[in-house]
């Protein structure tokens, strides 16, 4: 494990470290870099941070299906498809899943037992099925939340799969970005008015 560090040495020392994300890796003996870096709370957050792609970010999400919670994963430029996820799990229960929903801050805190609401990626980490997006499992490698705000995990996207186990799915649906329109340059007239009062 290497840590890069993008921080002053002052606010270094204060930082918690992820210590039940680097003991399950390096415990798995998987190779990832821990990034530590300012404060980030969303995945678009992240990207902006650590001056990466929206799509190398994984964005990490509770569901309930049902009763059942997962881990799901998408790239931060992709939304949720309620509907295809749904299906995902339909399938991989076999049996038809009725309401699927993210839970609210307050119940995956008491669920998955987190002091702070900064929740891992690594689904075993909480004994949870993890359910990654095709399209992030098509990049190389990829940035991952560890249980700290201050410090993310990247490593290979395949590494990640195959250490949790997780099913990978098409559900997920690319954020339209709106476009704002250039503003427009207003014409001037202050030459009008000048020759006015000539």
């Amino acid at each position: 494990m290497s840590v890069k560090k993008k921080a002053n040495k002052s606010s270094v020392r204060k930082l918690k470290l992820p210590t039940k994300t680097i003991g399950y890796l390096e415990k798995a003996g998987v190779k990832h870099n821990l990034l530590q870096h300012k404060t980030i709370y969303t995945a678009v957050d992240a990207a902006n941070t650590m001056k990466k792609k929206m799509a190398e970010i994984a964005k990490s999400l509770l569901v309930k299906a049902d009763k059942d919670y997962y881990m799901v994963l998408l790239p931060a430029d992709h939304n949720l498809d309620m509907d295809k996820i749904k299906k995902v799990l339909s399938k991989g229960k076999q049996k038809q899943v009725k309401v699927v929903k993210i839970p609210g801050e307050s119940v995956a805190r008491d669920f998955l037992k987190v002091k702070n609401d900064a929740i891992a990626a690594f689904g075993s980490l909480y004994k949870l099925p993890v359910i990654v997006e095709k399209r992030l499992a098509n990049i190389k490698k990829a940035v991952f939340s560890s249980e700290s705000f201050n410090h993310s995990v990247e490593m290979t996207v395949k590494d990640f799969i195959n250490l949790e186990k997780a099913l990978v799915d098409s559900f997920g649906i690319k954020k339209k970005i709106k476009k704002v329109p250039a503003p427009t340059k207003k014409k001037s007239t202050s030459k009008k008015v000048r020759r006015k009062n000539k």
